[in-house]
């Protein structure tokens, strides 16, 4: 739970910072540029890495719970799985919305 807020106050912090920058000191284009290609490159890498991880994480705790022949750990452990993977490509997506917002401020 910790780690989770400390990188939402780290988001904030950064939207924050990105935002004071540019709308009051003359900030440097190729700078902000440079931020905007990243952003690109971190959301294409992201999605190409995280779709396939995922499917890959399903199917393994599908497969876990069906081969399990009753033994309730087992089961609770695939639907751990099964949730932990819906819950973290939620938040890549959700990633990928406020890196537009993000983005959409450079701009």
């Amino acid at each position: 739970m910790k780690k989770h807020k400390i990188v939402i106050k780290i988001l904030l912090i950064a939207l924050l910072l990105f935002t004071y920058t540019t709308s009051v000191y003359a900030a440097n284009v190729e700078v902000i540029a440079k931020l905007s290609n990243a952003f690109k490159t971190i959301k294409i890498w992201l999605f190409s890495i995280a779709t396939p991880a995922a499917a890959v994480s399903i199917t393994v705790g599908l497969f876990m719970k069906k081969f399990s022949f009753g033994d309730e750990e087992k089961m609770r452990t695939s639907k751990k799985i099964i949730r932990g993977t819906f819950i973290s490509y939620g938040l890549i997506i959700l990633l990928d919305l406020i890196l537009a917002a993000v983005e959409s401020l450079l701009a």
